[in-house]
């Protein structure tokens, strides 16, 4: 028996060739324990305790429904294209596993899984008297990603502090990814677990500290862009977002109702004021 240290969702955990190696909860896939484990594997880890209701919720949680779903994965642990939630409503995913298309009938067809390559993790930080160390936080997150998560620290082409603003660059397309190199997507789903306390290390937490003083967090917040733009229609928007696009658009609607009669009325006066310079040229000779 051994310890897989970089997933505790895992089960059966014996030595081969000096490699931890142990089964996924949910869908008993095989995982190295010396890399990353894939997001959608992850992802069914957690959802499969959660149908027996067993798993104790934290306090404050609340259901992301259409953040957290049972996967569907591959036997190399990537998501499925197509993905359903088992009522024949299904939607296309991303190599991150997150819905780019809008959900359709069973019918709906995902050619390719869309990679990707770009994942921006926005954090807040709590409010402080002064700022954080611009340098020592930089240092802090690249040397994190590289030695906690094993990402190659040449797929972090930013970190940017804009107080009280940290935003995470993570760029990684088909081209660039090496074999043996972790996924991106991967990363991000580690990192956003260890900042809102919910590690998947096991016994391993994250300290999340800036020049020996505890970093609090408010919000973390990810998003990602893939290498061919999402599918989605008006339909998929919210009616409150509806809603502000409407009232933009009749903004502008009365804003160019108000330009063209204000026009129209200055070009009566000039009009008029021409007349009017004729006639008194014309009067008075």
């Amino acid at each position: 028996a051994c310890i897989c240290e970089k997933n505790k969702r895992v089960t059966n955990c014996r030595l081969i060739g000096g490699v931890c190696q142990c089964e996924a909860i949910g869908s008993g896939t095989s995982v190295n324990c010396n890399t990353l484990t894939s997001k959608c594997l992850l992802m069914k880890a957690e959802m499969t305790p959660s149908k027996s209701g067993r798993r104790e919720k934290p306090k404050d949680a609340f259901e992301d429904t259409d953040g957290l779903y049972d996967p569907e994965c591959e036997n190399s642990g990537a998501f499925k294209a197509k993905q359903c939630n088992g009522t024949s409503t299904c939607w296309c995913v991303n190599t991150a596993g997150v819905r780019r298309t809008d959900k359709h009938d069973a019918d709906l067809k995902c050619n390719q899984l869309v990679r990707t390559m770009w994942i921006i993790i926005e954090m807040k930080h709590a409010e402080r008297s002064t700022p954080l160390n611009t340098e020592s936080l930089k240092r802090f997150f690249r040397d994190t990603i590289t030695s906690r998560y094993l990402l190659n620290g040449r797929y972090i082409t930013s970190v940017l502090y804009e107080e009280p603003y940290i935003t995470i660059d993570l760029k990684q397309n088909s081209s660039e990814k090496l074999a043996g190199d972790v996924d991106i997507a991967d990363v991000a789903y580690y990192f956003e677990k260890d900042v809102k306390q919910d590690s998947i290390f096991q016994g391993n937490e994250l300290n999340l500290s800036i020049d020996n003083e505890a970093l609090k967090l408010e919000k973390t917040v990810v998003y990602y862009v893939d290498e061919v733009a999402p599918e989605f229609s008006m339909k998929s928007l919210t009616p409150g977002l509806i809603a502000v696009i409407v009232v933009v658009i009749v903004a502008i609607v009365a804003a160019i109702v108000v330009l063209v009669l204000t026009r129209r009325r200055k070009g009566k006066y000039v009009k008029a004021e021409v007349i009017n310079l004729s006639l008194w040229c014309y009067l008075w000779g």
